[in-house]
């Protein structure tokens, strides 16, 4: 892939002469998946893409590449460095997942990567400065026009950055624009691994404030971490774009400038699926990412009578089939009365017919097992409560949950049960969970809260054994839901 690019010319009116134009694909939380499925996403479609269109574009990603799949696990992220570099990406932020290997697995994730990956909030702390191969900005030179690009970490890893500092995304824009002013950026783009629209994490997001904060100043941000999908989004004239997840989909943003000024004329983007009939494959891409398959992972397992979906398949039931399925699972494997898996944790939908190692591990690509907690019951609502962003975060086994919305659509009048039974605050349970959110971990935040003797493993199965374990008795049908629903 090219790594150079510059600008094309288009007439657009006497009043401007010429126009300048930009072009940028945009990817974000890849997590691994570099090979199609269902015929649709994988790097060789996406470098289809890329080849048929202008000879010249800046590729950029969002972060949450390192971790989601059997080849990014065992290598620790390096093989989804080594396709970057082969797909020619010009830069990368950093997401939380890039932490998935704790921070000994961070530095050679940074070094591996022949672009910059672009983090102005993201320091180490030893010496305040930026990590090798750590840069707040670079600037592109599109035959003279200058094109800043500007990146913002996330600040939340999935596991402790003990090694790692972070600063306040905002303020750290701010002195980066400062800079690339002094160089006299004409367009401004900022790469970011937090969300526009963040129900997935339960969190206000700053990333608007961008638009009402840097308008002008600002001209695009690309945005991810929660796994949205959306183009053409403005705040204050600043264009949004999120481009989803697992590289089903690449964003291609179109900025235009005035040839004579420099000046940003317009920002527009639109969303190229890559379903591979259409796009085709880059050979020599599709070739690459086969050598980087895993062995022994390719066999089957089990089998599907029928597609089991990640998300809520009824009007008013907030929790999904394969949620259902996977919260049983530790339910039954634990002994404990309440189960409770964060949905987040599932990754895609199972899909109908054969399932073999890598479905599972593309499902569920963590190495949590199962802990037990004991709570009592004060601490049972307020975290079924706080789970509601407003969809649930989690789903439930051996507890059930109604709701009401009111006008403006948010959850109000929960009411929790166990056994058929209202919760009592002062009443002691027992409940199991992945170790990730017994410990904690991201939207499992309350957990931080019971005491370490409150909290044992049940068990070494990890989820995934449990997962291969439940596909034995036979063909899985999906499960019922309605445990958690309006009434």
């Amino acid at each position: 892939m090219k790594k150079t690019f510059v600008l094309l010319f288009a007439f657009l009116l006497p009043a401007l002469l010429f126009a300048g134009t930009v072009t940028v694909y945009h990817t974000s939380d890849v997590h691994g998946f570099f090979y199609p499925r269902n015929g649709r996403g994988g790097f060789g479609a996406l470098g289809a893409v890329i080849k048929n269109g202008p000879d010249n574009y800046l590729l950029l990603d969002s972060g949450d590449f390192s971790n989601g799949t059997v080849e990014t696990r065992n290598s620790k992220g390096l093989k989804a460095v080594r396709l970057m570099n082969k797909m020619g990406y010009h830069a990368a932020t950093v997401g939380n997942h890039e932490f998935d290997f704790k921070d000994k697995g961070v530095a050679p994730i940074l070094n591996e990567a022949k672009f910059p990956i672009l983090a102005a909030n993201f320091y180490d702390k030893a010496t305040g400065k930026y990590p090798a191969n750590v840069a707040p900005y670079k600037i592109f030179d599109a035959d003279g026009v200058k094109v800043a690009v500007i990146g913002l970490a996330n600040r939340e890893p999935t596991n402790p950055a003990k090694s790692y500092s972070y600063g306040k995304p905002l303020k750290a824009l701010k002195k980066a624009l400062k800079e690339v002013e002094a160089q006299k950026a004409d367009v401004v783009l900022v790469l970011v691994h937090d969300s526009l629209k963040d129900e997935k994490h339960g969190t206000k997001s700053y990333v608007g404030d961008i638009g009402r904060k840097f308008a002008g100043r600002v001209h695009v941000v690309m945005g991810g971490h929660a796994h949205q999908l959306f183009q053409n989004e403005y705040i204050n004239g600043v264009l949004f774009v999120e481009s989803g997840c697992y590289l089903d989909n690449v964003s291609k943003i179109t900025i235009e400038t005035d040839d004579e000024t420099g000046k940003v004329v317009s920002a527009k983007s639109e969303l190229i699926p890559l379903v591979v009939e259409k796009t085709g494959e880059d050979e020599a891409i599709k070739a690459f990412a086969d050598s980087l398959r895993e062995p022994n992972v390719d066999v089957t397992v089990g089998e599907t009578k029928e597609t089991i979906s990640k998300t809520p398949v009824k009007a008013g039931v907030q929790d999904a089939p394969l949620n259902v399925w996977i919260a049983d699972l530790i339910k039954n494997y634990s002994g404990a009365p309440i189960a409770i898996h964060n949905n987040g944790g599932t990754r895609v939908d199972m899909q109908k017919g054969a399932i073999t190692r890598r479905d599972l591990i593309e499902i569920h690509p963590f190495d949590n097992t199962v802990t037990l907690v004991t709570v009592d019951g004060k601490f049972l609502k307020k975290f079924v409560k706080t789970g509601f962003a407003p969809r649930s975060l989690f789903t439930y086994s051996g507890l059930e949950v109604t709701y009401k919305l009111n006008r403006k659509g948010k959850v109000k009048k929960v009411e929790i049960f166990v056994d058929g039974k209202p919760v009592e605050n002062h009443k002691q349970y027992l409940l199991s969970t992945n170790t990730y959110i017994a410990g904690g971990g991201s939207e499992g935040f309350l957990f931080k809260k019971i005491p370490a003797e409150n909290k044992k493993l049940a068990g070494t199965s990890t989820i995934r054994d449990l997962m291969e374990e439940g596909l034995k008795p036979g063909p899985l049908s999906a499960p019922e839901t309605g445990r958690i629903r309006e009434r």
